[in-house]
């Protein structure tokens, strides 16, 4: 073992043997301590036994290190060992508490974005996707050019989700404060929809703060309830709902739309009582005109089988099978009906009617079904609403024909005040269509 004692000088002149990987000069001041020579490199080092195993452990380059400094560390590091611990280990912990602090510094400054899209991950699974799209939708970036699809006002590029402000935030910096000046300043604008983002904000923050990698700097009560509560105005239930006087106008201006496959949708819509997506969503499989039944994918229970009537089964035999979907659209994406908002708003105004929502629709059909006495859960179980009583979750179970002798009294008692003759029998049955593509 060649020991000098070191000095800056003979460290400075230490050079590396021909044909040798590394070289070492070991300090007679501190024994423990070397200057270990490597191709371009020169280091201190220090070396010991523990548990009759040696133990070595780079301490830094004779650049970064004092002589006197390295000596120290040696020193101390043999104390380490005296004290039965392995300095590499220290070292090992040291550099990793370092790690993780970094890493923790540099989450709390990431935007909370990042935990956002790691929490659509972890659901993605239990969601459907409208719920999913929801999520992205307040969540996006914006900036896209809307091209040919922009309404009149709009601007060149869409906007920003309305929770992309609060998002771009690291996520400590969600708290109460923040989150009522948002919920302000949306509220004066789109009061429905900031309320919808302000409880999915909440379920988010909910879910960061049963993550431990989230835990600490996740506010979840910054989304507390009396916060909606003091900023958005009070919810009213919606009442728009189409009067039996006002059924005339309402088909006949519905009727004389351009488009069948629109005409037709808003027509069932009004006399099943479905949501607008479970009409939307109706496959040609799920129409038996043979049996007189229609299949609806249920949001509430999966699906639910309801009368198919005379007039709508008339209405629904008439429309192309270009697809799957019974109301096709071969501009849309997704090859079904997307948007028929905007064709009824304009019936509406062509027919002098107030404004009428698509769920207003499905409200009608519940106000109208009480002009022909029809029991409370009849029309409830074709709307598919869940049992209000014990009377019925436990005690009604009625069969598809009890369900088609009330709704086709309903049916039959709309298209008369409309002034609409009402098919026969025969007139719905099954029929040859060609595909029209």
């Amino acid at each position: 073992m060649n020991r000098e004692r070191l000095t800056p000088d003979r460290i400075r002149r230490l050079k590396l043997p021909a044909e040798v990987a590394q070289a070492f000069l070991w300090d007679t001041d501190a024994p423990r301590l070397a200057v270990r020579v490597t191709v371009g490199s020169k280091a201190f080092i220090f070396e010991s036994k523990l548990n009759r195993r040696t133990v070595r452990t780079t301490i830094g380059d004779v650049l970064a290190w004092n002589l006197d400094d390295a000596r120290n560390e040696a020193r101390r590091l043999q104390t380490t060992i005296d004290q039965g611990m392995d300095p590499r280990q220290e070292k090992a912990d040291r550099i990793a508490a370092v790690e993780a602090k970094r890493e923790e510094a540099k989450r709390i400054k990431a935007p909370a974005l990042e935990a956002w899209q790691a929490y659509i991950e972890a659901r993605r699974a239990s969601w459907s996707a409208r719920h999913l799209l929801e999520h992205e939708t307040v969540a996006k970036e914006g900036g896209e050019h809307r091209g040919q699809g922009r309404r009149r006002g709009e601007s060149d590029k869409t906007l920003p989700g309305i929770l992309r402000p609060l998002l771009v935030l690291p996520l400590e910096q969600i708290d109460a404060d923040r989150v009522r000046a948002w919920l302000r300043d949306e509220a004066t604008h789109r009061p429905t929809y900031a309320r919808l983002a302000f409880a999915l904000l909440r379920a988010f923050l909910n879910w960061c703060s049963d993550r431990p990698e989230y835990r600490g700097w996740a506010h979840a009560d910054a989304c507390l309830t009396r916060i909606a509560r003091d900023e958005l105005p009070k919810k009213s239930a919606k009442d728009d709902c189409l009067q039996r006087e006002q059924l005339p106008a309402w088909f006949a201006a519905v009727r004389q739309i351009q488009n069948p496959v629109i005409a037709a949708y808003l027509q069932t819509a009004l006399l099943t009582g479905a949501r607008r997506e479970e009409v939307a969503g109706i496959r040609w499989e799920d129409v038996d005109f043979q049996w007189k039944a229609l299949t609806i994918k249920d949001k509430v229970d999966g699906e639910r089988t309801i009368p198919l009537t005379p007039y709508a089964a008339a209405l629904l035999a008439a429309l192309p099978r270009r697809n799957e979907w019974v109301f096709s659209s071969p501009a849309a994406a997704s090859g079904r009906l997307q948007e028929p908002r905007i064709q009824h708003n304009k019936a509406l105004t062509a027919a002098g009617l107030p404004a009428l929502s698509l769920h207003g629709l499905r409200r009608s059909f519940g106000t109208l079904a009480e002009w022909v006495e029809c029991p409370a859960g009849v029309s409830a179980q074709i709307m598919g609403h869940k049992p209000s009583a014990t009377a019925e979750k436990h005690y009604r179970v009625r069969p598809l024909d009890l369900l088609r002798k009330w709704h086709t009294t309903i049916e039959a008692w709309i298209l008369t005040e409309a002034g609409i003759e009402q098919p026969g029998e025969s007139d719905a049955g099954l029929r040859v269509v060609r595909n029209q593509l």
